[in-house]
């Protein structure tokens, strides 16, 4: 089989600072700092993923919320446009007793007047309107249009309002009945 060579001078000095036979690390303490690591890097991953997940679902979150509170910015913002219409200014302006202004008149900066002013015509008593919010304005109804009455001879014709239950207007507005019930 094989022999070990002899060493000679410096090389066998050396030699003798080496232990002389195969020895075997103890393999205990590696084994353990295997396993350590491995399930160190096991446990930092699961708190990754865990960090990973709680920050998505905020994220969702916080779209959801971003998205309804866009919806409501929305909504108000037709709201804001519905009552700064032209017609709707002149309506409530109108419901609050405002009249049209007359024409004007403007100073020059020597103080000569150009145009000839005018004074707003006034409204008169039976045409003013009871100042209403501008959430009762929103829940109007709209007017109250004719049905068709059963016979063609009914003198007491009935209206009907959107939401309203049906009255009787008339001795004629009885609902009919089959004979024989």
């Amino acid at each position: 089989m094989s022999r070990k060579p002899e060493l000679k001078g410096r090389a066998a000095r050396l030699a003798r600072l080496f232990p002389a036979g195969p020895r075997q690390a103890a393999r205990t303490p590696f084994v353990l700092l295997v396993v350590l690591l491995l399930g160190g890097g096991l446990i930092g991953l699961l708190v990754l993923n865990s960090a990973l997940s709680e920050g998505s679902f905020k994220k969702d979150d916080l779209q959801r919320e971003t998205k309804n509170l866009t919806d409501e910015e929305q909504a108000l913002q037709r709201d804001i446009d519905s009552y700064s219409a032209p017609d709707a200014l002149q309506r409530r302006a109108r419901e609050l007793g405002m009249v049209p202004g007359g024409d004007p008149a403007f100073l020059d900066p020597d103080g000569t007047v150009k145009g000839v002013p005018s004074a707003a015509a006034r409204r008169s008593a039976d045409t003013s309107v009871a100042v209403r919010p501008p959430e009762a304005m929103a829940t109007e109804l709209p007017p109250a249009t004719p049905v068709p009455s059963a016979s063609p001879a009914d003198p007491y014709p009935t209206a009907t309002v959107p939401g309203a239950a049906p009255t009787a207007a008339g001795p004629t507005a009885a609902l009919p009945t089959t004979p024989g019930r």
